[in-house]
C-alpha cells in the first residue's frame, strides 16, 4: 500500500510527511466525560487528535461514515466512504440504533485487509455510541467530528449528495431492497472521478487489493 502512494493521481507528495508516516505518533486525549450534557458519545477521540496523514489523504484505509435518513427519520441507509479512493459502501440497516449500526458496519469492513481499514471519522450521532466496542472488534479507530461541522467529513457529505440521486429525500429505506442498494453502490463506484485522474473509485480501490 505504501508503494501505491506514488501512483495515485494526486501530484507530488510532501517528502517530509511521507518520511514521518511510519514513525509519527500522537498523544490521544479522550473526550466526552466533561461534555455529557451536550454530547451523547462518551470517551471519544476528537478529530483534533487525528493524524495529519489522514487529513491529507496520503494513506488509504481511512473512512468517513454517516447515516442517510429516510422518510420522517423512520429508516436509514448507512454510508461509508474511503477518503483516498472515494470507494463507497452503502449499508442496509434493519434499525438505526447503536448496536445494529455497530454490528452491521463491522460486518461490512470484515472482508477488507487490515491496511484498508485503519480509521473511521464520524459525527456525534447516537448511532455510534458503541464506538469502543466497534474498535475492539474491528481494530478501526473512530474519530469524532465537532458538532454541526459537516465539512469535517466533506467526502462523505459530497457522496451523500450523489446517493440522493438514487434515493431522494423521503425515501423509506425499509422498503428498498438490498439488490437496489447494491446497484446504486456499483453505479457510484464505477463513475469516473476527476480527482482520481478520471479513474473510477472501483478501479483505484481494486489496485490496492491486489
Amino acid at each position: 500500500i505504501y508503494s501505491y502512494l506514488y501512483v495515485l493521481p494526486r501530484g507530488a507528495l510532501r517528502k517530509e510527511l511521507v518520511r514521518c508516516l511510519r514513525y509519527h505518533h500522537i498523544n490521544r486525549r479522550i473526550h466526552g466525560k466533561s461534555r455529557q450534557k451536550s454530547c451523547p458519545i462518551q470517551d471519544y477521540i476528537s478529530i483534533e487528535e487525528r493524524p495529519a496523514e489522514i487529513a491529507d489523504r496520503i494513506i488509504p484505509g481511512h473512512w468517513e461514515g454517516d447515516l442517510l435518513m429516510g422518510h420522517n427519520n423512520g429508516s436509514a441507509l448507512g454510508t461509508l466512504v474511503e477518503r483516498t479512493t472515494r470507494m463507497t459502501f452503502l449499508v442496509q440497516l434493519k434499525d438505526k440504533d447503536a448496536t445494529t449500526v455497530r454490528e452491521t458496519f463491522a460486518k461490512e469492513f470484515k472482508h477488507l485487509p487490515k491496511g484498508l481499514k485503519r480509521s473511521l471519522t464520524y459525527d456525534q450521532g447516537q448511532e455510534m455510541a458503541e464506538h469502543k466496542l466497534f474498535t475492539k472488534t474491528t481494530q478501526i479507530q473512530v474519530y469524532f467530528a465537532h458538532p454541526h461541522s459537516p465539512w469535517e467529513r466533506g467526502t462523505n457529505e459530497n457522496t451523500n449528495a450523489l446517493i440522493r440521486q438514487f434515493f431522494p429525500k423521503g425515501t423509506d429505506f425499509s422498503k428498498v431492497s438490498l439488490k437496489n442498494i447494491k446497484q446504486a453502490q456499483d453505479m457510484l463506484n464505477d463513475r469516473p472521478r476527476k480527482t482520481l485522474g478520471f479513474l473510477t473509485p472501483h478501479e483505484v480501490f481494486s489496485k490496492l487489493l491486489h
